[in-house]
């Protein structure tokens, strides 16, 4: 295996037992156990643990963004949103180790919000960015800071997504997903324009 297939495989294994475990579960002993190489020769591709759980966000927030583009590459503004929705909810509740740590827990290098999430930074958010800009755009929404809008709209299903994982929510999973389409369309119409209102 070449250097750019072993550094692949690497982040891929450290994917796989972040997905299955949680980030607390990888460690550059364990992947390199995983990947067939010392874990010193792990150091090769990646300085620290850290820039391998890097790589690893880079990836997964890549494939999230893939994702939501493939959901609803077509239709009606309002139909793009709520499968924007539908692919962050599968992502969450079906992959919830890599939701908390792409979304949630706190760890070096993790983007912050406004300054990394400028100029498609932020692979998954800069999906539901643009939808914005084009809800502004065609007076759909209310023309605003787009960036701080977008973070409104993501924040209130974040909450109840953390609030579900955390078995704070009663519902079954129909259900809860129900609730969140709700709680966004609240806070979209809230953001609607006049003349669209």
């Amino acid at each position: 295996m070449n250097e750019q297939g072993t550094a692949a495989r690497i982040v891929a294994v450290a994917e796989r037992i972040l997905r299955d475990e949680g980030a607390d579960a990888v460690s550059m002993r364990r992947v390199g156990q995983a990947v067939g190489v010392t874990a010193m020769a792990i150091y090769r591709h990646y300085p620290s643990r850290e820039a391998l759980l890097r790589a690893v966000a880079d990836r997964g927030a890549r494939a999230l963004a893939e994702r939501w583009l493939r959901y609803a590459p077509s239709g009606g503004l309002e139909e793009r949103m709520s499968a924007a929705l539908d692919g962050f909810l599968d992502f969450a509740l079906g992959d919830p180790h890599l939701y908390r740590f792409l979304i949630l827990d706190a760890w070096v290098g993790a983007r912050r919000f406004p300054e990394d999430f400028r100029d498609g930074q932020g692979p998954p958010f800069s999906v539901v960015t643009a939808l914005v800009e084009e809800g502004m755009r065609s007076g759909f929404l209310r023309a605003d800071d787009p960036l701080e809008v977008a973070m409104a709209v993501t924040a209130s299903v974040q909450g109840l997504v953390q609030q579900y994982l955390s078995g704070r929510i009663g519902m079954d999973e129909a259900d809860f997903r129900a609730l969140c389409h709700r709680s966004t369309w609240r806070v979209v119409n809230g953001l609607r324009s006049k003349t669209e209102a």
